[in-house]
């Protein structure tokens, strides 16, 4: 069959609100997808549901289509997106309301049943990660646009793919070739030199947005379009694929895609090819995101300029403690970003973090800015703050439970209202770590230069609950060599002293030359939480590869 471009327009709630139209004009397309849907996104979006019921959806998405809906229609371009949030069946009447005003003649059908909340006393928002087999229902049922509640983000390519080749439940080598594609396309210009470490190497002041030629036996070429900014090759795709992932088994709904299997190889300028990706039997469960609100949170960040920074550091906490003693976490941070002698105010400055949490937003709220504020002619000379604490803002908190498969009612909800049950995955395997691979040969001794790890290796990090995840790549044979003995998790925790009594996984990924360290709890209660000065570890790697190791002159 002929292959199918799907193509990305959104990778968070937020992103170029211009993509979409790019992406329809500036050249061929069959399917455009759009990811708006993240932990923290699925919080904002139940406490917008708190107001109105009607709401809990991305409305930027339905702005998006008032400008687009008539050129995807023009051009037979699909659109699927996760956009519906927690309100889907919402999201798909107010899509055919606007497709009405605009005289456009489009079939609208939306994916339910992920929506577990009910099933969770105290839970804002809980929602199981549904596949791609609703979607397809969908679409080969005739819709012209897709939109889901929580789906796994590889679902929005891996629905369209099963429908358009039409694959089966069991073809899992297929599906994983297409998840791994929907992975490389959900966060839009990641995958085109957005965010990422060798950055220099190409002009990415405005990347334009990926997609992916797929093809019916799961292999794929990640792309964009001609004449668009940024730039695609192994190393952008390689950063992507091991973003927010861990080890060489992949669990999603419908596969289990092993990541050790998969092949990059640059087809040519702004072309990469991905073969070689072999599937397993999903797991029996299913994860499910649970966002509850956790309290309230405040925080001030007192400016610290000049000399005696320790002493000024330790006046303020002495004065404030007293104030603090009722509060339930508190958490105090000097960040020493002065310099000596320095030529200017704002060089000689460090910066004192206090952040405060607790149940009661009274406690958080008045008592602390008060306190803070009536110190403003009674503390340490040079008395100043960023901004004034103000009355204390509700954070929430991300957990990760796991249910059966068959308990969850996943439904296509075609676009003549028919009710499409889709079926739990019949096949399942039980979830186990692949056995580490061999290492490979190490490099023969040499000299060594001190030297930032960055200068060898590249790195992109993120989030996934409370743990992070720090994929580090090699970009040649003799850096890995020397990598994957160098970098083992002991190194990793003496480098990123804030994981050092933290559990830290290592998984070796030899294909893509790569490692990919799971730390586990160095983000708390999750991004929603703030926990961290960093909350979703998104600069986590480049602090990595910033730290200094005894590197082989040989690569350097």
């Amino acid at each position: 069959m002929s292959v199918l471009r799907v193509g990305n327009a959104s990778g968070f709630y937020g992103d170029r609100f211009s993509a979409m139209r790019e992406m329809l004009t500036d050249g061929p397309l069959d399917v455009l997808t759009g990811d708006y849907l993240a932990e923290l996104t699925m919080l904002i979006l139940g406490r917008d549901r708190l107001k109105d019921p009607g709401a809990g959806y991305a409305r930027t998405f339905l702005r998006q289509l008032e400008e687009c809906l008539g050129l995807a229609h023009e051009r037979g371009v699909r659109i699927v997106a996760n956009a519906g949030g927690l309100n889907p069946a919402g999201l798909a009447d107010a899509v055919r309301t606007l497709a009405d005003r605009l005289g456009i003649p489009v079939r609208v059908a939306h994916v339910e049943g992920d929506d577990l909340t009910a099933a969770h006393p105290g839970a804002l928002a809980a929602h199981a990660y549904l596949g791609g087999f609703g979607i397809a229902a969908c679409l080969r049922a005739g819709a012209d646009v897709v939109v889901t509640g929580r789906v796994t983000d590889a679902a929005l390519v891996t629905g369209p793919a099963a429908a358009h080749f039409g694959w089966g439940p069991t073809e899992y080598d297929r599906l994983a070739g297409a998840v791994v594609a929907g992975h490389l396309l959900e966060c839009g210009a990641q995958a085109t030199g957005g965010n990422y470490a060798f950055f220099q190497e190409g002009d990415v002041r405005r990347p334009g947005f990926p997609l992916a030629e797929l093809h019916a036996d799961g292999t794929s070429v990640v792309t964009k379009h001609d004449g668009t900014g940024g730039f695609v090759d192994v190393g952008t795709v390689t950063a992507q694929l091991l973003y927010e992932t861990g080890g060489a088994r992949y669990a999603g709904p419908d596969v289990t895609t092993r990541l050790d299997t998969v092949r990059l190889t640059q087809d040519g300028p702004d072309r990469v090819r991905v073969e070689g990706v072999r599937g397993e039997a999903p797991p029996p469960t299913l994860k499910v995101g649970l966002n509850r609100l956790g309290g309230f949170r405040n925080e001030v960040a007192f400016v610290l300029t000049g000399l005696d920074i320790e002493a000024k550091a330790a006046l303020v906490r002495a004065q404030l403690d007293p104030v603090l003693g009722k509060v339930s976490d508190v958490r105090w941070d000097l960040v020493r970003t002065d310099r000596p002698d320095a030529p200017t105010e704002e060089t000689a400055g460090a910066l004192l973090r206090l952040v405060v949490r607790d149940a009661d937003q009274q406690v958080v709220g008045r008592a602390l800015s008060g306190a803070a504020i009536e110190l403003a002619l009674a503390s340490y000379p040079g008395f100043h703050v960023l901004a004034p604490p103000g009355k204390g803002a509700p954070y929430g908190v991300f957990d990760a439970v796991h249910v059966p498969q068959d308990i969850v009612e996943h439904v296509a909800v075609l676009h003549d209202g028919r009710r499409v049950p889709v079926p739990a995955a019949q096949d399942t395997v039980v979830l186990h770590p692949v056995p580490e691979p061999p290492l490979p040969q190490p490099l023969p001794p040499g000299p060594v230069r001190r030297a930032p790890l960055g200068l060898v290796a590249g790195a992109r990090s993120g989030d996934k609950g409370g743990d992070a995840n720090v994929g580090v790549w090699a970009r040649t044979d003799d850096a890995w060599r020397w990598l994957a003995h160098e970098l083992t998790a002991d190194r990793f925790r003496e480098l990123i002293p804030e994981a050092r009594d933290l559990p830290v996984t290592r998984n070796q990924l030899p294909g893509l030359r790569a490692l990919n360290f799971v730390v586990e709890g160095i983000l708390g209660e999750g991004v929603a939480a703030q926990t961290r000065f960093d909350p979703q570890a998104k600069a986590l790697g480049e602090w990595l590869r910033a730290r200094h190791l005894d590197i082989p002159e040989a690569l350097l």
